[in-house]
């Protein structure tokens, strides 16, 4: 749906157009991945509107006391052909407020997260060429405190869309898909289901893993707990999935997402042993996994 631009949207595009025409300073501020600033610095008579590059596949925007306009200028360090391929994620921070945030393209503008909107978890993604974020401060009765923020990832449009469908975690995975998320995915490991946390509001399942031998992570979601060194860790799926406790132990497959582990395939290890087998034997395992 289309929103009409908020009062005061305009004059800031307009503003802006002259500003990088006109050559005049802007004001940037950026550490390649993540971007904090406050409407506070700004002089009541310029610099309405603040460009802010950044050149990382994820990272965070913190926007304190927000006042006219931030252009969030997301440029990954790949070459321009690929950003076709590309798709953008924003996931708002909890008690994020004080700005709306649109998609614009070309002066066009899409309400993508209006101020005060809570969702707890919810994700917004949109292709990388559908348009830039355009985040306008909305006006505030106080200066009581308030930051807008969010945080942001670019990925491969299949990646994304495998993390926000219930079809992809849900369905039983085939043996070719299992035998690539063992080389693909962002962590590998044997374990087994110690319990399940539903949650209701946020419409997710929170897997509480046992693990028996970690292949592969990419961040540190898996760690050594207590004084009997046993490895654990926490991995996310759709409520809707309906996971459950159980015994025998499985080969979890998933994503890093907004530091969050996703659950990708999860065959029982007993099958993927026996997948694997079949397609080494014949020359088809698409990567090697160490030894059990």
């Amino acid at each position: 749906m289309r929103g009409a631009p908020a009062a005061g949207l305009l004059p800031l595009l307009l503003g802006l157009r002259l500003l990088l025409g006109g050559g005049a300073e802007a004001q940037y501020s950026s550490d390649l991945c993540n971007w904090k600033g406050s409407g506070l610095t700004h002089e009541s008579h310029k610099k309405d509107v603040e460009q802010v590059y950044l050149r990382c596949s994820e990272g965070s925007i913190e926007w304190m006391y927000p006042t006219g306009a931030l252009i969030v200028n997301l440029r990954p360090n790949t070459s321009p052909a690929s950003y076709k391929h590309l798709t953008v994620c924003i996931k708002p921070f909890k008690d994020s407020a004080g700005a709306n945030i649109y998609l614009e393209k070309t002066g066009e503008l899409k309400l993508l997260v209006r101020d005060g909107e809570r969702s707890p978890s919810k994700v917004y993604c949109f292709g990388y060429d559908q348009g830039g974020l355009f985040v306008e401060a909305t006006p505030q009765q106080d200066i009581s405190r308030k930051i807008t923020g969010f945080q942001y990832e670019l990925m491969n449009k299949g990646i994304a869309s495998d993390l926000h469908t219930v079809s992809a975690p849900c369905r039983p995975c085939s043996d070719t898909e299992v035998l690539l998320a063992v080389c693909t995915s962002d962590f590998v490991i044997r374990g087994s289901i110690r319990d399940v946390t539903n949650e209701a509001e946020e419409q997710e399942s929170i897997i509480h893993v046992g693990v028996n031998k970690l292949y592969r992570q990419k961040s540190k979601v898996f760690q050594l707990t207590g004084e009997s060194g046993n490895w654990r860790g926490q991995i996310k799926t759709l409520l809707e999935c309906g996971v459950r406790p159980g015994d025998g132990d499985f080969l979890f497959t998933g994503r890093m997402h907004f530091g969050e582990a996703r659950l990708g395939c999860a065959p029982r290890f007993k099958d993927f042993q026996r997948m694997y087998k079949e397609a080494k034997d014949k020359g088809l395992n698409p990567c090697e996994i160490g030894p059990d």
